[in-house]
């Protein structure tokens, strides 16, 4: 039994306030590793239940093997014996096959997601929860702030949607680890220590160090809180201003587009580039400052960034998908890809189907023209559509074609929920999952 020291009862405290905010019934999957800090709020939120005797709230918990040194596997399943001992379903999901030689932090994070989400399925689960804490936060803040992302952006949101299918919550972001620590050792637990975690070669390692030995305390005037609000003012000026035609073009008044030294109108109008583009990443500092001062000018143009065509006329700017460097993807029966960043395609039929752009006998340009496209803007944006051919014999072409919101469809900050639910509606698509938690996570984030 753990001393009821004030950073214990805060832990505790935590984690009671965390499960509070749920909807219930609720099956929570805890990701794992044994380090401190997921050890650390597994138990937590364990001692958590517990004590209230709630029977509509439960844990799973699951540890991804990156495979990525000796010893991992051992680790593995000495969490799966912790579990075990407090009577907690646990899953091992390993990373196999061949691993990136540059980049292997921020492949091994999208595989970790992957795996996790697979064992949200496997065990039934309602969301995926993780340990990180407020070091983590001032890590990511420091280096999102040196990368040029502004003040360190909104640092790591409390709630994040991956792959539009699970909310993944983030209760620790307010606990500094050493309070997770002390935590684990009045209860009388140790932890594993990821020899990763002092490797020089990561960026995030020598920020830590940098933080621990200066002192330094880099805090954004760009919180979640900010950012939420930000996100609803962006929203409002879409749907006041924007409008998407055939899924191609995002057409806006030239004067609403003249506002985007706002920057909630810059945000949102980025947003939109970013869908049209199938971008992933925001523009560089450096080339949307060009793309404002093109913008705010009344002279009329044509200007291409990220992939994306701003087509500025008497009429309106209209924005559309550059027509080079266009793939061709090829599916099976019942398969499912991703075109361009832009269309998430599902093969339907009984043979392969290839994705290409043709505009066979120019209907899709007709079409734009008919949405009130000008149709020299409906003739470059219709080389960019998507085209679903058979590759196969006395096979039909069957396929379901949905548009990607390329920003968020992955990872959607819960804090950008509102803008991203604005456009996806503007694009034809459903809403997204609504978060299983009340808006109390929010509030323990500020």
């Amino acid at each position: 039994m753990a001393a009821e020291t004030p950073t214990c009862l805060v832990v505790l405290e935590t984690a009671k306030r965390f499960l509070s905010s749920f909807h219930r019934p609720a099956r929570l999957l805890v990701a794992v590793s044994g380090g401190s800090d997921s050890k650390g709020l597994l138990l937590a939120l364990n001692k958590a239940i517990e004590a209230s005797g709630n029977s509509d709230l439960s844990l799973a918990a699951c540890t991804v093997d990156h495979a990525l040194r000796p010893g991992s596997a051992d680790e593995a399943d000495a969490v799966a014996g912790f579990c075990a001992s407090l009577g907690i379903a646990h899953i091992v999901k390993r990373w196999d096959g061949q691993k990136p030689a540059a980049g292997i932090q921020a492949a091994a994070r999208e595989k970790r997601y992957q795996l996790l989400a697979e064992a949200a399925d496997n065990l039934g689960a309602t969301c995926i929860v993780t340990g990180h804490t407020l070091d983590d936060q001032r890590e990511t803040i420091l280096m999102r702030s040196e990368r040029g992302q502004g003040p360190g952006g909104a640092g790591m949101a409390a709630d994040v949607l991956y792959d539009r299918r699970f909310w993944v919550l983030r209760p620790f972001l307010r606990l500094h680890r050493a309070d997770v620590r002390a935590f684990l050792a009045a209860e009388g637990e140790g932890w594993f220590d990821d020899p990763s975690n002092a490797n020089a070669r990561f960026e995030r390692v020598r920020t830590r160090v940098r933080l621990a030995e200066t002192g330094e305390e880099y805090v954004s005037t760009w919180d979640a809180a900010s950012r939420a609000r930000s996100s609803e003012a962006a929203a409002r000026w879409l749907g006041l201003h924007a409008r998407v035609h055939e899924n191609l073009v995002v057409s806006v008044s030239c004067a609403a587009a003249r506002g985007c030294g706002d920057i909630d109108c810059r945000r949102g109008l980025l947003a939109l580039a970013g869908v049209v583009g199938g971008r992933t990443h925001s523009l560089a500092a450096d080339t949307v400052a060009r793309l404002v001062a093109f913008l705010v000018r009344k002279e009329p143009g044509r200007l291409t960034a990220g992939r994306v065509v701003f087509d500025k006329r008497a009429t309106g700017l209209y924005l559309y998908r550059e027509a080079r460097d266009l793939p061709t993807l090829a599916l099976r029966p019942a398969e499912t890809g991703v075109w361009d960043g832009r269309f998430t395609v599902r093969n339907g039929g009984n043979g392969m189907v290839q994705i290409t752009t043709t505009d066979a006998g120019g209907l899709q340009q007709q079409r734009l023209i008919a949405a009130g496209v000008p149709p020299g803007v409906a003739k470059r944006a219709a080389l960019s559509a998507p085209h679903v051919v058979s590759t196969g014999d006395n096979c039909t072409a069957k396929a379901a074609v949905e548009p990607r919101i390329c920003p968020y469809d992955t990872f959607l900050p819960g804090f950008d929920r509102i803008m991203a639910e604005m456009i996806a509606g503007l694009f034809g698509r459903q809403p997204y999952v609504r978060s299983p938690v009340h808006d109390l996570l929010t509030e323990m984030e500020r």
